[in-house]
C-alpha cells in the first residue's frame, strides 16, 4: 500500500514505509523458513496473502475495484496453498 501511495517514489515520504515493508516481509520470511517451514508452504502463505490483502487494501484506500469474481479468485488462492499445505503435512 505504501509503495502505491508514494506514486512511484515521486512523494519521498513513502520511501521509508516502502522500505520497511520490504524489510519487514523478507525478515519474516526468513524467520519462517529458519523455523523448519518448507519453502513451498512459506512462499505460498506469503504470495496468497500478498494477493488477498493487497487487494483488499486497495479496496479499502484507494477505492479499487473489488469485484465478485475478483473475490473468488482471492478464494481459489487461498484453496490452492491450504490444498498444498495438507498435502505436505500428510507427506
Amino acid at each position: 500500500m505504501s509503495l502505491r501511495a508514494s506514486e512511484g517514489l515521486k512523494k519521498k515520504q513513502w520511501i521509508a514505509p516502502v522500505a520497511a515493508s520490504y524489510a519487514a516481509a523478507f525478515g519474516l520470511l526468513t524467520v519462517a523458513l529458519a523455523q523448519g517451514m518448507p519453502v513451498g508452504i512459506a512462499y505460498g502463505i506469503w504470495a496468497a496473502c500478498g494477493v488477498g490483502l493487497t487487494a483488499s487494501g486497495a479496496r479499502v484506500f484507494f477505492k479499487d475495484a473489488l469485484t465478485k469474481r475478483m473475490g473468488a479468485g482471492i478464494a481459489v488462492i487461498a484453496a490452492e496453498v491450504l490444498i498444498i499445505e495438507l498435502g505436505m503435512a500428510a507427506h
